[in-house]
């Protein structure tokens, strides 16, 4: 049965404002200088999603979940020995359940000095789930990688970028730091919530900064690889370029299951490179991007 829901065209004004105000982005974090003088921040950020993007659909499907467990055996391997290489920190956000299957890279990636931040359950898309759900899912999660790594963890990626109308309502409550799912901006900002300032600190993300769009693959589906690695690195380059150029904020999003592979890494080993060659580039967690922009900002002490 059809309901108002599925014909916005009839929605009155107060309506469909209350939806574009419910989750909004704020004033412009970008501060005025970035550490030490740096021009540009360059946050390097790994999604170790593993098994779970199969297990989130049921777990039918062994050959999907093998793919994961490659991120877990060699991809994320692989990413931090580059890591090390060329001294420069990372963000990991893990699954719950995949630190369970792997706990010792949920332990490796903070005795390695990079962080490790919430990315859901079990990869559940927060959308499909009502309030006391998603809740508790996000504490359970916390809970967990606190207790492998011995941090709590101070910001949240959502599986999938999937925001739901809890879902900043639950980041405050566990009074996060950041959040790293939304892409109302290309530098940080501060979120709204109803239209209120809340002291949480956005660092945006983008498709075009992701390398699951370009190296996807689904058999059962029509999800194919389209883009070459040179072109990725292209793309990928491009955009930092242009965030160096503005003194901005270069946000990039990678998958141990893609971008470990052999024939890939090299986009990750050559960004850091270009980066590096670059004249006042900080790499940095997002972590200490978030509490860099709060404090410039001036924003209340969070986690």
């Amino acid at each position: 049965m059809s309901t108002d829901a599925d014909k916005p065209w009839t929605w009155s004004e107060d309506t469909w404002r209350a939806k574009v105000e419910h989750v909004r982005a704020g004033r412009s974090l970008a501060p005025a200088r970035w550490k030490d003088g740096a021009r540009c921040a360059v946050a390097l950020s790994f999604d170790s999603d593993h098994e779970t993007i199969e297990l989130r659909f049921g777990g039918a499907s062994y050959g999907k979940m093998s793919q994961g467990q490659y991120g877990a055996r060699k991809g994320t391997p692989r990413i931090m020995r580059l890591l090390e290489r060329h001294g420069v920190p990372a963000t990991f956000f893990m699954p719950a359940v995949s630190a369970l299957l792997h706990p010792n890279e949920a332990r490796a990636v903070g005795a390695s000095g990079h962080e490790l931040g919430i990315h859901s359950w079990i990869h559940e898309f927060n959308s499909r789930l009502d309030h006391a759900t998603e809740r508790d899912l996000a504490l359970r999660a916390a809970d967990t990688l606190e207790k492998l790594s011995g941090r709590r963890p101070v910001g949240m990626r959502t599986a999938s970028w999937d925001f739901s109308p809890y879902t900043l309502k639950i980041i405050r409550e566990m009074g996060l730091l950041y959040d790293s799912s939304l892409m109302a901006d290309g530098e940080p900002y501060e979120l709204l919530d109803e239209g209120a300032p809340t002291g949480i600190v956005e660092l945006p993300v983008e498709w075009i900064r992701d390398d699951a769009i370009y190296f996807n693959m689904d058999r059962m589906a029509g999800l194919r690889p389209y883009t070459g690695p040179e072109t990725v690195l292209n793309i990928f380059q491009r955009e930092l370029d242009l965030a160096h150029e503005e003194g901005g904020l270069y946000v990039l999003t990678m998958h141990p299951h893609h971008i470990g592979h052999r024939s890939r890494i090299f986009i990750l080993d050559e960004i850091i490179r270009h980066a590096k060659s670059l004249p006042g580039v900080w790499f940095a967690t997002h972590e200490e991007i978030a509490r860099w922009c709060a404090t410039e900002a001036g924003l209340p002490a969070r986690a």
